[in-house]
């Protein structure tokens, strides 16, 4: 049986404008395509671990408008349990998303997760949670809730620092699995540039989390666990719509996988196929990866 997923973090709608490439500072391109998507990285995660063949549910906060309805819609449609996920007053959070080249451009309004505070995070919430997972979408005292409950209850806590900010080491050091790209990774480390990556993740556990997995895009991943061996771990090469919500596939995968007993290393392989699959179509939760798809694709 699947261990129980608890996701806490945002969710937003995603207005989404495609094109062939970025434009540059002042450009304004002409032409593409525009969609708009359910998202945000913790709702994001949350659909990713559901098709993935997680036992999830959410918790976080939507506004009264017609946007939380639907992201409140979608995550049950996707078979996420949005008992802890609130209404509260205002506006739902909403990104706003340029996509072309293979790349994309994100700016977030984050409305109704601004608010979420430690008074949401209730102790029933993460009672029969095996696993958190959180990001840094929502603001930080309720990260630092976040683990705090999560360890509370016996679950593990995993953290996508996402978006890329610095992050204090004693919450750092409450981090069972820290899942940075390498733009979060300069930022908790204070670089420039990553350097190599096998380096960049031993600095990383350092920094106190029991595990890292350092996402590095097209070229896979670097898995460090406690035993201070860094493994690469290549992804498949696979045609490029749309690379939103990669990261937030691995994340939700991985802490699937985690929670039916693989190994590290199989969870990440399992994940890394999963992220693979999420890029080859547009959108967020839409683009997520099911079971099967990712079975099939392991095999």
């Amino acid at each position: 049986m699947a261990a129980r997923i608890l996701v806490v973090g945002s969710a937003n709608i995603d207005l989404v404008a495609f094109s062939d490439r970025l434009p540059h500072a002042g450009e304004t391109l002409l032409g593409g395509s525009f969609n708009i998507f359910a998202g945000g990285k913790g709702a994001n995660q949350a659909v990713a671990a559901a098709r993935a063949g997680g036992d999830t549910a959410f918790l976080g906060r939507v506004g009264r408008d017609d946007f939380g309805t639907r992201l409140r819609a979608t995550l049950a449609d996707n078979g996420v349990e949005t008992r802890w996920l609130e209404s509260v007053d205002g506006p739902s959070g909403v990104a706003v998303i340029l996509s072309g080249g293979g790349d994309n451009m994100i700016v977030v309004a984050p409305g109704a997760n601004a608010t979420l505070d430690q008074a949401a995070l209730t102790p029933e919430a993460f009672a029969d949670a095996a696993l958190v997972l959180c990001q840094l979408e929502v603001p930080l005292d309720a990260v630092w809730a976040a683990a705090r409950c999560a360890h509370k209850a016996g679950a593990r806590f995993i953290l996508d620092p996402a978006p890329a900010r610095a992050l204090p080491t004693d919450l750092l050091e409450q981090v069972d699995w820290l899942l940075p790209n390498e733009n979060e990774a300069c930022a908790l480390l204070g670089r420039e540039a990553l350097g190599d990556p096998l380096d960049a993740a031993r600095a990383l556990a350092a920094r106190g989390p029991r595990g890292v997995v350092l996402k590095l895009g097209a070229a896979g991943v670097v898995l460090l666990g406690e035993d201070n061996a860094p493994v690469a771990i290549a992804a498949p090469k696979m045609g490029v719509a749309d690379t939103t919500a990669a990261g937030d596939a691995f994340a939700g995968a991985f802490a699937v996988a985690l929670g039916e007993g693989r190994t590290p290393l199989e969870a990440a392989r399992f994940a890394v196929i999963a992220a693979s699959l999420s890029v080859t179509r547009p959108g967020a939760q839409e683009a997520m990866a099911r079971r099967d798809e990712i079975e099939a694709a392991l095999a």
